[in-house]
C-alpha cells in the first residue's frame, strides 16, 4: 500500500510536469577568501594549505543553487579593495567572507562596504581538531581563522554594518546547514529584490489592515508593483479561443477532482480566465498578483473576478503567487515562502477547536496546490461569502505535519516585519465549502494563541508553507534589514 509521504511526492511530481514552474534569476553569492599575506614568506606550506580550503568551500556553495562569483584570495587592503569593486560589479545578493587565518579588518572592510550586500563572515578550520603534539606555527596558522573574528565585528558594528558569522570546521554539517539557511534567505532577497507584483484592481472597502504602500515595498525591498486594470485582463479575456479553453479544462481535469456541484459553464469560464491570466503574468513579467474587483448585478468584471480562483492557483502552483482581497503583502509572503521551497496558501483564521486545541485555518480563493494532502477538489458555488459572484472554487486539506505561517507585519513608522509561528497540521472534521482549510496545533491555547499573533502587527492573512521555516525567515529578514517576530 502507498504510504502518505509516497502519495504526495507523486502527486507533486506530476503537478511538476503538468505545471512547470516559472524560473527566476538565481540568488548570486559573493565569495572572498583571505588570510594575512605577511604569514606567506614565514610559511611557505600555508597559503597552498588555505588556498585549497577557500577552493572546497567555493565548490560547496556552487551547489547550493547559487550563482557564485568567486573574487578570489586576498592577502592585503589593496587586494581586499581590488575584490570590493568585482564583487560590487556582480550585483550579489550575499556575499561570504571566508576568513582562513588571522587577517586585518582593513582588508574586508572595503568589501562590505563598497558592495552595498549583505555579508556573511565564515571562519572554517580545516578539521575537528589541531594535532598538538606535531603541529609547528605554521600549522596552527591554518587553524586561526576565527581569531580575527571578534575584531570583524567589532570593526562592522562601529561601521553600522550587520554582523553575521558561521564557525565551524570545513566538512562539518551542521556548519553547513547554517551556511545552507543563509543561501536560503539570500534566494529570498534575490526574489524580493527583482520581484514584480500585480496589483490588479482595487482594496476590499473597508479592510483597513491589507491596504499597502507600493512605494514601501519599492523602498523595503527593491520591489516593483505594476497596478493593472481589470481591463487588462477582460482584454485577453476576449481573445482566448474555444480550443484554449478546452484545453485548459482537460489539464484542470488531470489536475483536479470535479464536485459534482462544478457547472460545466462555469467550469468553462474559469478555464478562459485562466489561460487570460496566464497572458497577463507573461505580458507583464509579474513574480505575484494580488487581485479584488466587487462588480455589480453579474456584469463583466464581476464574472472576471468570481472566474480567478482556478486559474490563480495554477499560477501559484507554477511559483506565481496569486492572493485575493487585493492582499499585496499576502501575495509577497507567499513569494517569500514560495523562494525557500515550501509552497505557501493564502490563508487566515477560521475558527478555534477548544476540545482538540487546533486553530482552524483556510480561505476561499487561490490555493497552492502543492501543500495539499489529497487531490484538489473543484466545487461549484453559488455564492462567494463576503464577495459577489458565483463559480468554481478550489477545496482541499493541508498536508499534516509541520507548517510555518508568514505574514507581513507593519508598525506605526510604516516599517514592515516578518510574523512567523511554527506548528503541525493535524487530522480532524473539516469543513466543504469551497476553501483550502487545516487544523494546526501550536503547542498552546489556542485563543492564547490568537492573541500572541494578533499582538504582532500581523494583518489578518498569511502564506501557510509546509515545513519549519522560521529559521530561514529571520535570516531573510537580517538580510532584508527588517524586523522577525516569531510566536
Amino acid at each position: 500500500m502507498a504510504t502518505t509521504a509516497g502519495r504526495t511526492a507523486a502527486r507533486a511530481s506530476a503537478l511538476h510536469d503538468l505545471l512547470p514552474p516559472v524560473t527566476r534569476r538565481p540568488a548570486r553569492v559573493g565569495l572572498v577568501a583571505g588570510g594575512l599575506g605577511t604569514y606567506w614568506p614565514q610559511f611557505p606550506g600555508l597559503l597552498p594549505r588555505l588556498r585549497e580550503s577557500a577552493a572546497y568551500v567555493a565548490d560547496r556553495l556552487r551547489h547550493l543553487d547559487a550563482e557564485v562569483t568567486d573574487a578570489g584570495f586576498v592577502s592585503d587592503a589593496r587586494e581586499g579593495a581590488r575584490a570590493a569593486e568585482e564583487l560590487r560589479r556582480a550585483d550579489c545578493d550575499l556575499i561570504v567572507l571566508f576568513l582562513t587565518t588571522y587577517l586585518t579588518s582593513s582588508m574586508v572592510l572595503p568589501i562590505a562596504q563598497r558592495s552595498h550586500t549583505p555579508v556573511l563572515v565564515v571562519d572554517l578550520q580545516p578539521s575537528e581538531r589541531m594535532n598538538h603534539a606535531s603541529f609547528d606555527t605554521g600549522a596552527w596558522l591554518a587553524y586561526c581563522g576565527q581569531c580575527p573574528l571578534p575584531e570583524v565585528g567589532n570593526v562592522f558594528r562601529r561601521a553600522g554594518i550587520p554582523f553575521r558569522s558561521v564557525s565551524g570546521w570545513l566538512r562539518q554539517e551542521s556548519a553547513w546547514r547554517r551556511i545552507e539557511q543563509w543561501i536560503r534567505a539570500a534566494r529570498v532577497r534575490a526574489a524580493l529584490r527583482h520581484a514584480r507584483h500585480g496589483l490588479m484592481g482595487h482594496a476590499y472597502p473597508g479592510m483597513l489592515d491589507v491596504q499597502t504602500d507600493p512605494t514601501l515595498l519599492a523602498a523595503t525591498f527593491g520591489s516593483h508593483v505594476e497596478v493593472l486594470e481589470f481591463d487588462d485582463l477582460r482584454h485577453r479575456v476576449e481573445r482566448v479561443t474555444e480550443k484554449e479553453t478546452r484545453e485548459r479544462m482537460a489539464l484542470a481535469r488531470q489536475v483536479f477532482t470535479l464536485h459534482d456541484s462544478v457547472a460545466e459553464e462555469d467550469f468553462a469560464w474559469g478555464a478562459t480566465v485562466s489561460v487570460a491570466l496566464d497572458r497577463l503574468v507573461h505580458d507583464f513579467a509579474l513574480d505575484s498578483l494580488a487581485y479584488y474587483h466587487r462588480g455589480l448585478d453579474g456584469e463583466l468584471h464581476e464574472r472576471l473576478g468570481a472566474g480567478m480562483i482556478l486559474g490563480a492557483s495554477l499560477l501559484t502552483a507554477r511559483g506565481v503567487p496569486a492572493a485575493g482581497e487585493y492582499e499585496l503583502r499576502t501575495s509577497v509572503a507567499q513569494l517569500t515562502t514560495q523562494s525557500v521551497g515550501a509552497g505557501g496558501s493564502f490563508t487566515e483564521i477560521q475558527a478555534l477547536d477548544f476540545q482538540d486545541g487546533v486553530v482552524e485555518m483556510g480561505h476561499d480563493g487561490p490555493a497552492h496546490l502543492a501543500v495539499s494532502a489529497r487531490d484538489p477538489l473543484l466545487r461549484g458555488l453559488g455564492v462567494y461569502h463576503g464577495k459577489r459572484g458565483w463559480g468554481v472554487s478550489v477545496e482541499f486539506d493541508v498536508r499534516h505535519g509541520p507548517v510555518t505561517l508568514l505574514g507581513l507585519g507593519q508598525d506605526a513608522d510604516g516599517s514592515l516585519c516578518f510574523v512567523t509561528s511554527e506548528g503541525t497540521v493535524v487530522p480532524g472534521p473539516l469543513l466543504e465549502i469551497g476553501n483550502t482549510t487545516s487544523r494546526v496545533d501550536f503547542g498552546r491555547d489556542p485563543g492564547a494563541w490568537v492573541d500572541a499573533w494578533s499582538a504582532t502587527g500581523v494583518g489578518h492573512h498569511w502564506s501557510l508553507a509546509v515545513g519549519h521555516h522560521a529559521a530561514d525567515f529571520r535570516a531573510a529578514a537580517s538580510l532584508l534589514g527588517i524586523d522577525h517576530r516569531q510566536v
